[in-house]
Formats: C-alpha cells, sequence, structure tokens
C-alpha cells in the first residue's frame, strides 16, 4: 500500500472508526446485519438515500438548538448529532449509507478550504510577513518535541515509536475551527493569523512525518522506500499547483458581465474538479483549494463571489460534520489509558507554549499571543491518516498502540475543540456580538 493512500487522508477517515481485524467471519456477518437493521431496511434505495439524507439535516439543526442554549458552537452539536443517530447509539442510518458519504467529506473541505483562502490577501502577508512562518513552526514543533520526549523518557517507551506519535502531534483539523469562526462572523488580526497558521500546518506535519518516518523505517528495514514516502509530497505539490491554475482559469471566466448563477456554477465546477482531482491520488483537497482561493482574490479583489459561495454551503458542511459524528467510535475510549491521556494533554501544551513562544518572537500582540493555542486543539482526519501508516511501519504492538491512541484522542479533540476555539475567539475579542467578560461567563457556565 501506497502512503499516499493513506497520508493527508482528512477527507477520508473520520474519527474513531472502529480498525479491529476480522478474526470471527460469522460473528462478524451477525453483527453486520443487525448494525444494517434500521428503520427503513425494507425500502428502496432512493427513498433510503432521501430520508437519510434529510434525517441527517434534522438531527443537526435540532441538536444546534439545545448547544445554542449552552452558548456552544454549531459544530459540537453537528457531532453530537451524528453520535446520536449514528451506529453506537440509535443506529437510525443504513451503515452502507454511512461509507458511501466519504465523497460529502471531499465536497465540504474543498469549499472550506477556498473560503479560507481570501484571508491570504497580499495586504495581510505583508503585515505579518515572515512571523506567520515562524509562529506555525513554533507551535507544530514544540508540541511534537514534546510528546516525543514524554514517551521516550517518562514513558520509557521505544524511540521511533515515540518519534512518530511526536510527528503525528504536530497535525492540526482546521474543518470545525473554520466552520466556527463562519458561524460567529469573527474577523480582525486574530482570526487572519489564525487561519494563515491553520494552512501552514498540515504542510509542516506532512514534512514532520515523512522525515520521522523514514528514519524509523530505515531503522526497521521494512522495505518502505523514498518513493513511497516521497510520493504524497510530490502529490501535494502538483495539487498547489493545480489550485493556482485553477484560480488563474476563474479570474478570466468571471466577466463583469457574468451573471451570478453562472459566476456559482463556474466556481463550483472547478472546487468539485480539484476535489476529484485530489481524491484520485488520495489527498486532501485543503491546499490545492485554499491556494485557489488565495489567486483569485489576489487577482479580482472580487470578495462578492466568496459570499455567495458561502450561502450555498452550510447544508454541506452539516452533513460533513453529522457524518463524521456518525463515525466516532465511542469504545475507543476504553482503551485510552494513561499514555493516551498524557498525549491528550501534552499535545495541547505544546501548542499553546509553542504559540505563545512564536507569537513572542515575532512581536504579535497581547492578544494573540494568549489566545491562539486555544484555537489550535482539533486534530482528526490527518493524524489519523498517518497513525494507520505508522502502525505498518512498527512492530504490531507498538503499532497497535500508536493506532489507538491516535483514534481516542481524536474523539476528544473533536468534541471540545469547537468550545476552546469560540472561547479564543472570544477572548481575544474576535467575535463582537457580546462582550467577552459575559460571553466567557456563559461558555464556562456550560461547562465547557
Amino acid at each position: 500500500m501506497q502512503i499516499a493512500t493513506i497520508i493527508n487522508a482528512e477527507h477520508k477517515i473520520h474519527p474513531g472508526i472502529n480498525c479491529r481485524s476480522k478474526t470471527r467471519g460469522s460473528e462478524n456477518k451477525r453483527k453486520k446485519a443487525h448494525a444494517d437493521e434500521t428503520p427503513w431496511t425494507c425500502l428502496n434505495e432512493t427513498t433510503v438515500v432521501l430520508l437519510s439524507l434529510s434525517a441527517i439535516l434534522l438531527a443537526g439543526f435540532l441538536l444546534t438548538r439545545l448547544t445554542k442554549i449552552a452558548k456552544l458552537p454549531n459544530v459540537t452539536g453537528y457531532i453530537l448529532a451524528g453520535v446520536l443517530i449514528g451506529p453506537h447509539v440509535l443506529n437510525l442510518i443504513p451503515n452502507q449509507m454511512v461509507e458511501n458519504m466519504c465523497f460529502i467529506s471531499d465536497i465540504a473541505l474543498a469549499f472550506i478550504a477556498f473560503g479560507v483562502g481570501r484571508f491570504f490577501k497580499r495586504e495581510a502577508f505583508r503585515e505579518t510577513g515572515a512571523g506567520v512562518f515562524i509562529i506555525t513552526l513554533a507551535e507544530s514543533l514544540l508540541a511534537g518535541v514534546l510528546v516525543t520526549l514524554l514517551m521516550c523518557y517518562a514513558f520509557r517507551l521505544d524511540w521511533s515509536f515515540s518519534l512518530l506519535l511526536g510527528a503525528i502531534a504536530t497535525a492540526t483539523a482546521p474543518a470545525s475551527l473554520m466552520v466556527t469562526i463562519r458561524q460567529y462572523r469573527a474577523r480582525g488580526n486574530f482570526v487572519n493569523l489564525l487561519l494563515q497558521v491553520i494552512a501552514l500546518d498540515d504542510a509542516v506535519c506532512l514534512a514532520a512525518f515523512s522525515l520521522a518516518a523514514a528514519f524509523v523505517s530505515a531503522s526497521f528495514g521494512n522495505g518502505l522506500s523514498a518513493a513511497e514516502i516521497g510520493m504524497p509530497l510530490l502529490f501535494n505539490l502538483v495539487a498547489l499547483v493545480l489550485g493556482f491554475v485553477s484560480g488563474l482559469v476563474l479570474s478570466r471566466l468571471m466577466t463583469p458581465k457574468r451573471s451570478e448563477d453562472n459566476r456559482l456554477i463556474v466556481t463550483i465546477a472547478l472546487l468539485l474538479g480539484i476535489a476529484g482531482l485530489c481524491a484520485a491520488v488520495d489527498i486532501s483537497p485543503l491546499l490545492s483549494c485554499m491556494l485557489f482561493g488565495t489567486t483569485y482574490i489576489n487577482l479580482t479583489k472580487d470578495s462578492d463571489l466568496y459570499k455567495q459561495v458561502e450561502r450555498f454551503t452550510p447544508p454541506v458542511l452539516s452533513l460533513f460534520f453529522v457524518v463524521s459524528g456518525m463515525n466516532l467510535d465511542l469504545s475507543a475510549f476504553n482503551t485510552l489509558g494513561v499514555i493516551g491521556v498524557a498525549y491528550f494533554v501534552v499535545r495541547i501544551v505544546g501548542k499553546y507554549a509553542g504559540s505563545y513562544l512564536g507569537c513572542t518572537l515575532v512581536g504579535a500582540p497581547e492578544n494573540i499571543r494568549r489566545y491562539l493555542g486555544l484555537a489550535l486543539v482539533p486534530q482528526a482526519g490527518v493524524a489519523i491518516g498517518l497513525a494507520f501508516l505508522g502502525k505498518r511501519i512498527l512492530p504490531p504492538d507498538a503499532g497497535n498502540m500508536l493506532l489507538t491512541i491516535i483514534l481516542a484522542s481524536s474523539v476528544l479533540y473533536e468534541l471540545i475543540g469547537p468550545s476552546s476555539a469560540k472561547l479564543a475567539l472570544i477572548l481575544s475579542e474576535s467575535i463582537k456580538t457580546e462582550s467577552a467578560p459575559a460571553a466567557t461567563a456563559s461558555l464556562l457556565r456550560s461547562g465547557r
């Protein structure tokens, strides 16, 4: 299996997917048959698809009414709705339906990334300069180094396991953060810098893990070639070129006479095309679509197009997060253990301390320096994809432990991440709709 088929897998693998080997064929068949028994088993395929989509959207909407009362972000409600209607609780949606909705992730991430691209204007980079790169390296690498040292010296684990887990710790999941920013209409220098850091974070993670995998693989002599390790980097570079070219093409197609309907049609067509080509080589469309959006905004200054796309995407984003919730395996909590809890805590400490250090080095304002790390908590698909690769590289016991730690911690990160991001936005005064002290108090009263 090529490394390219499992690395950068945010659009393919969701937190907590059950990856236990199928050793008991008949028992697994009975369990699967039971899991597929839903209220709609006797209906035809078209009816099942339409009613499932309706149920998913309605469940997401209803749960956000409750999370709104608790002053929690919508993303939390969507994920909880998925857990509730998913196979581990009410089992309302057929398993086959859930498994066949991976393409929703591709589409949602493409739309999210395109919207983030508008924050990469030349003017914004003139303000941040090289500082954004320093901050990104500091928050990513300090988290990785702390996790590596903790595993190696505190728990006396093998250095190869520690190195791979540390490399995975550098990853941050951008999707829930981006949607939370959009929900609360957060604006300002804090948000601009945060989005730039998040965009660069995946690139740092990919490079760090590729280097760690190369060293560990060489030490075990398990046959991973340089081509296998470097292929994802090459694919991502090609995807970046594709995003840049798409931005050029879109800027030429968007003439003053182009109607709003056709502007939206052309934009979505290009986004789906990018997502499809990225899926063909099993990489995330995030970086490519971000550069697509960045190229277009810098060539045209046309911010109205992004507002049009935003009005189109809420149902897609709701589907994405509810389906992610349905894929959460709650049984992963049972195997988290002391090492998993330590990883969960130390990664957050590393992200916060690293962002604080980086902001201090570049002279960032106090509100950015103190609160940027709170927004870097989420971790999901990219980390899980890398954990699957790490399992292949390491000996069986160490590989299984690595995967279990990442799966279980990802469930927690995705549940608390949106609330942590909201708290960061409030404290940094990026949300203008309510005073920071009052909003913070309401968030703390809700139990977050």
